[in-house]
């Protein structure tokens, strides 16, 4: 099915964008990659939204909001008012709240405007509750027993902290060492997708994590040794912080999406691609007659050669060179999932 974790990554993610839930009846959702928190980074997210409060979303534009801007958006009153009368004290300098006021107004998602040295602000549209779920899944398309055992570790802090609503691992199908390693070593939380020839099957299903209440980061764990008798140590994690981080991650899936590969990859190489594979488009090295990852992709490959400057000055075959037209393309489709 795929060369490399990244391609089996992009594969996972397309079929999400056009078959998600695996459970059932299709949910709208979007769908990113490499997202997470500070600690912890999953390979896809899968943000299930509700439709109507998603096109509210788009009112503020494609860009993601971070937290210091959500903060100010979904606090904005509805008419006039001083900054600091309306916004809850954050926990650092007003003086960072006042910037983010004059950031929030630039970029046009709130009005702003001075009373004497005063900055009020009003709101210019209610931030919608858009974000019904999200998703965690973990990519392993090669999994034997001691990268189960890796990841049996992560899903259980996934689990612990449940930051996301349900925790899924996506393999490939390989026959009994997938069914001993999956099931035995992963905790039973965590849902279990197989790949096999493009489709999936779900060989367990998840459970539905309690996110919102208090969470538990695992710190610490014991090396499991014959004479390790100790403990694991951990922490609580409240609910308002988890509720702020999901917000913050939902943002920033709908400005990547799962296309966000070509930010780092060289689509101005002569010999980039892209082919259609199962569920979508993958990128293609001509050069290497395969599918190239996004790590070896880059201006340091032996092979890249820059696009020559007559494709772009001619417009052949898409204006500003073929890579320029697979920009557009990915970038289109990026647009019309959100």
């Amino acid at each position: 099915m795929a060369d490399s974790e990244f391609a089996f990554e992009l594969r996972v993610c397309a079929w999400a964008e056009r078959h998600w839930h695996p459970e059932g009846a299709g949910r709208p959702s979007l769908v990113a990659r490499q997202l997470g928190t500070r600690d912890r980074r999953w390979d896809t997210v899968v943000v299930e939204v509700a439709p109507e409060a998603l096109a509210a979303r788009a009112n503020f534009g494609t860009k993601r909001l971070d937290s210091d801007l959500l903060h100010v958006v979904r606090n904005a009153p509805a008419d006039w008012q001083f900054y600091r009368d309306v916004l809850p004290y954050p926990g650092y300098p007003w003086r960072y709240v006042r910037e983010a006021v004059h950031r929030a107004g630039d970029r046009g998602v709130v009005e702003t405007r001075k009373n004497g040295n005063r900055i009020e602000l009003r709101r210019k549209w209610a931030y919608p509750d858009w974000v019904e779920r999200i998703v965690a899944v973990e990519n392993k398309p090669d999994l034997d027993a001691s990268a189960a055992d890796a990841l049996a570790d992560q899903l259980e802090r996934d689990v612990a902290l449940s930051l996301a609503d349900e925790v899924w691992l996506a393999t490939q199908s390989d026959g009994e060492r997938v069914e001993r390693a999956l099931l035995q070593e992963m905790p039973v939380e965590a849902g279990i997708l197989v790949f096999d020839g493009g489709e999936a099957s779900v060989e367990w299903h998840p459970r539905s994590l309690d996110t919102d209440g208090a969470g538990t980061r695992i710190t610490e764990r014991p090396s499991g040794g014959e004479f390790d008798q100790s403990a694991a140590t951990f922490e609580y994690v409240d609910a308002e912080w988890k509720a702020e981080k999901r917000l913050e991650i939902a943002e920033r899936a709908y400005e990547r999406g799962w296309r966000s590969y070509l930010d780092t990859m060289r689509p101005d190489c002569r010999h980039f691609a892209v082919k259609r594979a199962e569920h979508g488009y993958v990128p293609y090295c001509g050069a290497k007659d395969r599918e190239q990852t996004a790590a070896e992709c880059s201006g340091s490959c032996r092979e890249y050669e820059p696009e020559p400057p007559a494709w772009r000055q001619q417009g052949w075959p898409l204006k500003g060179g073929p890579g320029s037209g697979i920009r557009d393309v990915l970038e289109e489709r990026r647009q019309r999932q959100r």
